[in-house]
Protein backbone atom coordinates (compact mmCIF):
# COMPACT_ATOMS: atom_id res chain seq x y z
CA UNK A 1 0.00 0.00 0.00
CA UNK A 2 1.24 3.23 -0.85
CA UNK A 3 1.08 6.51 1.35
CA UNK A 4 -0.06 9.43 -0.02
CA UNK A 5 2.05 12.95 0.09
CA UNK A 6 1.48 14.94 3.03
CA UNK A 7 0.56 18.29 1.62
CA UNK A 8 2.50 21.20 3.32
CA UNK A 9 0.08 23.14 5.42
CA UNK A 10 1.74 25.20 7.91
CA UNK A 11 0.62 28.61 5.84
CA UNK A 12 -2.76 27.23 6.17
CA UNK A 13 -2.29 26.65 10.04
CA UNK A 14 -0.67 29.90 10.61
CA UNK A 15 -3.29 31.64 9.19
CA UNK A 16 -6.08 29.88 10.77
CA UNK A 17 -3.76 30.58 14.04
CA UNK A 18 -3.80 34.56 13.17
CA UNK A 19 -7.40 34.85 12.44
CA UNK A 20 -8.39 32.69 16.11
CA UNK A 21 -6.02 35.17 18.25
CA UNK A 22 -8.01 38.31 16.40
CA UNK A 23 -11.29 37.14 16.77
CA UNK A 24 -10.34 35.59 20.52
CA UNK A 25 -8.46 39.66 21.27
CA UNK A 26 -11.41 41.83 19.38
CA UNK A 27 -14.09 39.65 21.76
CA UNK A 28 -11.71 40.00 24.62
CA UNK A 29 -11.73 44.15 23.91
CA UNK A 30 -15.71 43.88 23.55
CA UNK A 31 -16.46 42.17 26.79
CA UNK A 32 -13.85 43.94 28.68
CA UNK A 33 -15.16 47.00 31.02
CA UNK A 34 -14.61 50.50 29.24
CA UNK A 35 -12.21 50.75 32.47
CA UNK A 36 -10.12 47.93 31.63
CA UNK A 37 -9.71 48.18 28.34
CA UNK A 38 -6.44 49.63 28.07
CA UNK A 39 -5.08 47.16 30.62
CA UNK A 40 -6.48 44.04 28.30
CA UNK A 41 -5.10 45.69 24.98
CA UNK A 42 -1.86 46.37 26.57
CA UNK A 43 -1.72 42.80 27.76
CA UNK A 44 -3.36 41.71 24.27
CA UNK A 45 -0.69 43.37 22.52
CA UNK A 46 1.99 41.60 24.28
CA UNK A 47 0.97 38.19 23.92
CA UNK A 48 0.30 38.75 20.28
CA UNK A 49 4.34 39.88 20.16
CA UNK A 50 5.54 37.03 21.90
CA UNK A 51 3.28 34.81 19.72
CA UNK A 52 5.06 36.18 16.46
CA UNK A 53 8.31 36.61 18.37
CA UNK A 54 8.04 32.31 19.13
CA UNK A 55 6.34 31.53 15.75
CA UNK A 56 9.31 33.60 14.16
CA UNK A 57 12.26 31.62 15.83
CA UNK A 58 10.79 28.33 14.94
CA UNK A 59 10.21 29.54 11.56
CA UNK A 60 14.34 30.52 11.57
CA UNK A 61 15.83 27.20 13.09
CA UNK A 62 13.31 25.35 11.12
CA UNK A 63 15.21 26.88 8.24
CA UNK A 64 18.37 26.89 9.53
CA UNK A 65 18.19 23.30 10.22
CA UNK A 66 17.31 22.27 6.54
CA UNK A 67 19.83 24.39 4.87
CA UNK A 68 22.34 22.53 7.13
CA UNK A 69 20.91 19.09 6.31
CA UNK A 70 21.05 20.22 1.98
CA UNK A 71 24.44 21.37 2.59
CA UNK A 72 25.86 18.63 4.90
CA UNK A 73 24.47 16.37 1.70
CA UNK A 74 25.84 18.26 -0.61
CA UNK A 75 29.06 18.65 0.87
CA UNK A 76 29.35 14.74 1.47
CA UNK A 77 28.38 13.41 -2.34
CA UNK A 78 30.75 13.27 -4.69
CA UNK A 79 31.59 10.95 -7.96
CA UNK A 80 32.16 8.29 -5.58
CA UNK A 81 28.55 7.80 -4.84
CA UNK A 82 28.11 6.81 -8.63
CA UNK A 83 30.75 4.22 -9.75
CA UNK A 84 30.43 0.91 -11.54
CA UNK A 85 30.38 -0.57 -7.94
CA UNK A 86 27.23 1.88 -7.05
CA UNK A 87 24.57 -0.81 -7.61
CA UNK A 88 26.24 -3.75 -6.34
CA UNK A 89 24.27 -5.97 -3.67
CA UNK A 90 21.10 -3.70 -4.84
CA UNK A 91 18.23 -6.30 -3.85
CA UNK A 92 16.06 -6.34 -7.37
CA UNK A 93 14.49 -9.62 -6.70
CA UNK A 94 13.19 -8.24 -3.50
CA UNK A 95 11.85 -4.90 -4.65
CA UNK A 96 10.23 -6.50 -7.65
CA UNK A 97 6.46 -6.45 -6.32
CA UNK A 98 7.18 -2.96 -5.59
CA UNK A 99 8.06 -2.33 -9.48
CA UNK A 100 5.20 -4.33 -10.51
CA UNK A 101 2.49 -2.85 -8.73
CA UNK A 102 -0.23 0.12 -9.16
CA UNK A 103 1.54 3.28 -8.44
CA UNK A 104 4.81 1.86 -7.96
CA UNK A 105 7.77 3.84 -8.16
CA UNK A 106 10.25 4.78 -10.41
CA UNK A 107 13.16 2.15 -10.34
CA UNK A 108 15.82 5.70 -11.01
CA UNK A 109 13.98 6.87 -7.54
CA UNK A 110 14.49 3.55 -6.06
CA UNK A 111 18.26 3.39 -6.98
CA UNK A 112 18.36 6.85 -5.24
CA UNK A 113 17.19 5.40 -2.34
CA UNK A 114 19.54 2.51 -2.13
CA UNK A 115 22.96 4.71 -2.94
CA UNK A 116 21.70 6.94 -0.31
CA UNK A 117 20.74 3.94 2.35
CA UNK A 118 24.36 2.90 1.45
CA UNK A 119 25.86 5.99 2.68
CA UNK A 120 23.96 5.43 5.86
CA UNK A 121 20.86 7.49 5.52
CA UNK A 122 18.05 6.22 7.72
CA UNK A 123 14.57 4.80 6.48
CA UNK A 124 12.63 7.92 7.79
CA UNK A 125 15.49 10.57 5.84
CA UNK A 126 14.90 8.27 2.82
CA UNK A 127 10.83 8.00 3.26
CA UNK A 128 10.65 11.96 3.71
CA UNK A 129 12.69 13.03 0.80
CA UNK A 130 11.51 10.24 -1.72
CA UNK A 131 8.11 9.29 -0.81
CA UNK A 132 8.33 5.51 -1.24
CA UNK A 133 6.92 3.37 1.25
CA UNK A 134 8.14 2.79 4.68
CA UNK A 135 8.60 -0.67 3.89
CA UNK A 136 10.44 -0.87 0.79
CA UNK A 137 12.87 2.09 2.26
CA UNK A 138 13.39 -0.23 5.14
CA UNK A 139 14.62 -3.76 3.14
CA UNK A 140 17.00 -1.03 0.92
CA UNK A 141 18.49 0.14 4.23
CA UNK A 142 18.52 -2.96 6.36
CA UNK A 143 19.95 -4.53 2.69
CA UNK A 144 22.76 -1.93 2.58
CA UNK A 145 23.52 -2.03 6.23
CA UNK A 146 24.38 -5.83 6.43
CA UNK A 147 26.25 -4.97 3.09
CA UNK A 148 28.13 -2.39 4.58
CA UNK A 149 29.10 -5.00 7.80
Amino acid sequence: MRTLPHPRTGEGVALLGVFTLVVLEVTALATAPARDRPIVSGALMGAGTAAFVLVAAVWHSHRNAARRARRRLHETVDDSWFTARTLDGFPMEAVRPYLLGKDAPGLNRLYMAWILATHGEDAAWIERHLDLPADLNRLLVDTATRQRH
